[in-house]
């Protein structure tokens, strides 16, 4: 996998994210866009009843409402071409999992948001020049981001996923299930790293990116593969994946191995938006809407 710059954002999931392969070749994104509009348009209420809801907020813990007074509208930022977080719909508008969040959590604050979708690469500085509020665009929360920025808590995390063939014989992924058994994984990655360290008695087998492992899976060179769980949650949502492949075991969503997950970032000189969008998404989740707009974009799940 290239490296990224030093000055480049970590997005959250398989595309930019350092310690990830790429799965993002142009024939992948486009298959994302489409499945993402078709979701839209065509939820499969099948999947989504399969599917688990994570949970970020302990339900039975009280966030007390901050005072939301001084709060007169929110601007968010983005970008428009990483589904099905945030793209650009049939209609031409800026839509996506995030989109919807931020709105749901305007709702809960009852003020008016606005979401500008900017270049990837200019949103950190955007929102540090005062020209918005916040990014909600599967930014991962890193120790040098926190050093910049305030983070809410995590809305999504990208756990790690066992894959393996429908008609596969391997039924689970205990340390016993795996021995001996041959694990596509992308070289020098997370995924690889923590294959070793807590499965030692299966058999590694170092490819190139979380594609490559897929490919492994699909023509029998591998028993399964370990790789990001949202890239694969795409990818078993479309054609190829549902004839070919199921999710096994997991998640895995340790933090040391693949990171804190995404929140929205904030100036760090305005605790108090920190404080209500902390508030509002517990709200989101209390209510249902985030179990919703989860299901609504990742009908297949990757917890």
């Amino acid at each position: 996998m290239t490296a990224l710059r030093t000055n480049t954002p970590a997005r959250l999931t398989f595309r930019r994210w350092r310690i990830l392969p790429a799965l993002s070749s142009l024939a992948l994104r486009g298959a994302a866009l489409c499945c993402a509009l078709l979701l839209l348009f065509c939820p499969c209420p099948a999947q989504a009843q399969g599917a688990s809801i994570p949970g970020f907020w302990d339900p039975k813990r009280r966030i007390e409402k901050p005072d939301l007074s001084q709060i007169r509208a929110i601007r968010f930022l983005t970008e428009d071409d990483y589904p099905p977080f945030h793209f650009i719909g049939p209609d031409g508008q800026l839509t996506g999992f995030e989109i919807d969040l931020a709105r749901a959590i305007c709702s809960q604050i009852n003020v008016p948001c606005t979401v500008q979708a900017r270049r990837w690469d200019t949103l950190q500085d955007t929102l540090a020049r005062g020209q918005a509020d916040a990014i909600i665009a599967a930014l991962r929360v890193t120790p040098a981001l926190r050093e910049r920025f305030a983070f809410t808590a995590s809305y999504i995390r990208t756990p790690a996923r066992f894959l393996t063939r429908q008609n596969a014989a391997l039924s689970g992924v205990s340390v016993t299930d795996l021995k001996a058994r041959r694990i596509a994984v992308a070289a020098g990655s997370a995924h690889e790293a923590y294959l070793r360290a807590y499965f030692p008695e299966a058999r590694p087998l170092p490819v190139r990116d979380d594609r490559a492992a897929l490919a492994a899976v699909t023509e029998a060179e591998a028993d399964a593969a370990f790789i990001d769980g949202i890239g694969a949650a795409i990818w078993l949502n479309g054609e190829a994946g549902r004839a070919c492949c199921r999710f096994i075991g997991g998640p895995f969503v340790d933090s040391a191995a693949f990171g804190e997950g995404a929140g929205i970032a904030v100036r760090r000189d305005n605790p108090r938006l920190t404080q209500a969008l902390d508030w509002a998404l517990a709200r989101v989740a209390a209510e249902g809407t985030y179990a919703a707009l989860y299901l609504k974009y990742f009908p297949v799940g990757f917890y």
